[in-house]
Order: structure tokens, then sequence, then C-alpha cells
């Protein structure tokens, strides 16, 4: 059976006793876990978003469930009766039939509002081990400014006739009551998973700092993925793709089996680099670990990977936190922080920091740029001596006192 037809069709009785209208999309292979998927606000299971994302994970083993909330899409029910508390029941009631038909979802993903969503539910859903999220409000009563113009009338009326999307919807005071007895940080703060936040930059429907409230409230492991120019809806196939993708090479980590079909990669002494198509894309293996670096397409690149000032930045951040944690443990604390590093070129004489450093011929230096944002559990006392160990990393140091490089041209064998 192709990717195209393995599906299922399912008809869950919902929190509010209407039949929700569940598609559950099916690996043709071996299954390696089972992900529910809810949708954004107002929207539908059958949205590009939705349909993209359920059948890229579907062709690397993941079993995907979507379903239209209580008076959406093909589900019965009347939506003026649902609130953000029912929505999460529907997720809860969804979780506990597909558990019985396929496995118990380990994965659950939640676009915008259901993102929200799924941040609640994940404590009612014990088979959860990993969360993602895509443009997730930070508080569910985010939602109400897609009426805020209306919530007056709601208000003195106890409901209303309101606009959404370009379709007609009853909001009533019970809805927006509702939103407000939920702390979606809250839930992310006490979340018993793994999670990654995905959010575009310039989305203007939920704003870039939900995303950064989400991630701050959360504990490790957490991991944050910008969706560059996509829109709230990810509604450019590409979009929606390169999250399903993302999600899934993510989730793995935490989730399902590794494919056994796979072979595995072999180790290299050191790190190996090779072309691997395009003007600039080069496949890496470090020891038994595959990467892929590239340049950014306004240099000739494909944008497939990091760059290599990336890779470097990228050693500066890890070693930091890596050589913080390794304080902390000694100490008897753990470390909640995130570790920023941004590379640049800058003139010699705008820099107080790099007055040591040889300037190339252009009068510029190479600076790295370093911010640690850390959780509101440490102390000052804490944070600064932490500071003090961040700069002992021995990639910092290694960084600082230059290294030599010796090249040796051998026959390949």
């Amino acid at each position: 059976m192709s990717s195209e037809t393995n599906f299922r069709s399912l008809t869950i009785d919902g929190a509010l006793g209407a039949k929700l209208a569940t598609r559950l999309d099916l690996p043709a292979g071996p299954l390696k876990a089972v992900a529910l998927f809810a949708h954004c606000f107002t929207c539908g299971k059958d949205i590009l978003a939705a349909r993209t994302i359920a059948k890229r994970l579907s062709e690397r083993g993941i079993a995907v469930a979507r379903f239209d909330f209580t008076g959406l899409g093909s589900s019965e029910g009347e939506f003026a009766s649902t609130n953000f508390s029912s929505n999460v029941g529907d997720l809860v009631s969804v979780a506990e039939v597909v558990a019985e038909e396929v496995g118990a979802p380990s994965l659950l993903i939640g676009h915008s509002l259901g993102g929200a969503a799924v941040l609640v539910a994940a404590a009612q859903i014990p088979s959860v081990r990993a969360v993602a999220t895509i443009g997730a409000p930070s508080d569910a009563e985010h939602v109400t400014h897609n009426f805020a113009a209306d919530l007056d009338a709601i208000a003195a009326d106890g409901e209303a006739r309101v606009s959404l999307g370009g379709r007609p919807f009853t909001i009533r005071q019970s809805f927006v009551d509702d939103l407000k007895n939920h702390k979606v940080t809250q839930s992310a703060a006490s979340l018993k998973a793994a999670l990654l936040v995905a959010h575009a930059p310039l989305d203007a429907t939920v704003g870039i700092s939900n995303a950064t409230d989400i991630f701050v409230a959360a504990k490790h492991p957490k991991s944050f993925l910008s969706l560059d120019n996509a829109d709230h809806l990810l509604s450019r196939r590409a979009d929606s793709a390169y999250a399903a993708d993302v999600i899934a090479a993510w989730a793995m980590r935490f989730v399902g089996q590794p494919d056994v079909q796979s072979p595995p990669v072999r180790a290299v002494d050191g790190v190996l680099a090779s072309s691997a198509g395009g003007k600039f894309r080069t496949a890496i293996t470090a020891g038994r670990h595959p990467i892929v670096a590239d340049e950014p397409v306004d240099y000739g690149g494909g944008d497939t990977g990091p760059t290599p000032y990336d890779l470097a930045a990228a050693a500066l951040a890890a070693c930091t936190l890596m050589t913080m944690r390794l304080y902390a443990e000694r100490k008897g604390f753990t470390v909640d922080a995130t570790v920023n590093v941004q590379h640049d070129k800058v003139h010699a004489a705008d820099c107080e920091a790099c007055l040591t450093i040889e300037p190339d011929k252009a009068g510029r230096v190479d600076l790295f740029r370093r911010t640690i944002a850390f959780g509101a559990g440490h102390s000052a006392q804490e944070r600064e001596k932490l500071l003090e160990i961040a700069d002992k990393c021995p990639v910092h140091r290694t960084l600082e006192r230059g290294a030599a490089v010796v090249t040796t041209g051998v026959d390949f064998g």
C-alpha cells in the first residue's frame, strides 16, 4: 500500500459527546512512534500544514492521528458550545482511542492554539515523551485578539457572531472566561517531556515573544526551531515540510525506535568533510555523527545546513553550556540556561575587546558575541559564578589563544 492511501478513518467520541472525524496516517514500513496533531483555532485537520506534516512524518515511520475539534470540519457538535477545556478533552479522548487502535501517542504536535492545547493536555496523556508546538501562543487568552472588536458585545449579550478567517462563528462569554483559566506557560514549566518550540520570527498572528515565553518557562530538554519567513498558517508547502522534517528528526531522539534497516554510520577518526551536491553543500561526519553544512542562498549556497562559522559558533555555545552544567553538577544544582552565540567580522577599531587580536588586511577581526539567558530559579550569586565558569570553556580558551593548523596532502586510499 502506498503512503498516499495508507490511512484509516476513525470516529471518536469527543469530550462533549460529539463524534470527532479522525484520520490516522500510517507508515508503509515499520512503525516507530505514534503522534497526535492538534490544528489551529477554527482550522481543521485537512489544512495544508496538517496534511503535509502528517505525510512527512508517516513517511519517516511515525503514525499521525489528526482530527477536527468538536464543531469544526467534519466533526459533529456545536462550535459555540466548545471552549479551550473541551479542546483539551478532545485531545485526551482521541489519544485514548488511538492507543487502542495503533499505539499510545508518544509525540504531541500542536499548531497555534492547538500548540497551547497540547502543552496543557500532555499532563493528562501519560505516554507522551515529546511535545512540539508551531506558532503557539504563550497564553490561551491570546486567541481573543482575533475577535477583540466583538468582546464588548459578547460580554453584553453573552455571545456574538464574529468573523474568523472570513467565516462566521458564534463565540460565547463562557469561551472567553474559560481561556482565562489556562496558563500555558505554567503547563510548559511543569511539562514532563521534551519540548520543541517552532515559530516564525515574522509571525503576524502570534508574535515571536510568545515562543520566548514558552521556551523560557520550560525545563530542559527543550529546543527552538526558527521557521524563518513562514507565515502563521505555514501556507507554503516548503515551510510545512521543513517543520515536519525537523520535528521528525528531533522527536526520534525521545520517542520510538530507530529504523533497524538503516545502515549504521561508519565511524571516522576526527571529522571528515566531503562534497554533497550543490555549490557548497558539504557532508560532514564527526565520529559516527552526520552533519550537513552549506552557505546561505545569498552567497550561492542552498541553505541546507549551518555555515562553517555557524558550526564554530555552535561549538562555543555547546562547550559553554556543557562547562556550566559540569560545574553545577559538582555543586549540586541544575543549570537552567540557554547560550546564544553570533559570529561577526568587525573593524578592530570598533571593538574594545579585540585590541589584542591581529586584524586582517581589511582591518577586521572575528568577534563571537555570546549571550547566556538564565531561568528565574538561579540566584544572582549562581548567575555571576556561571558567567565566570563560561569563560573557562575549553573551546573559548582555544579561540582566545589561537591554534596552529597543519595541512598534509595524501592520496585516496
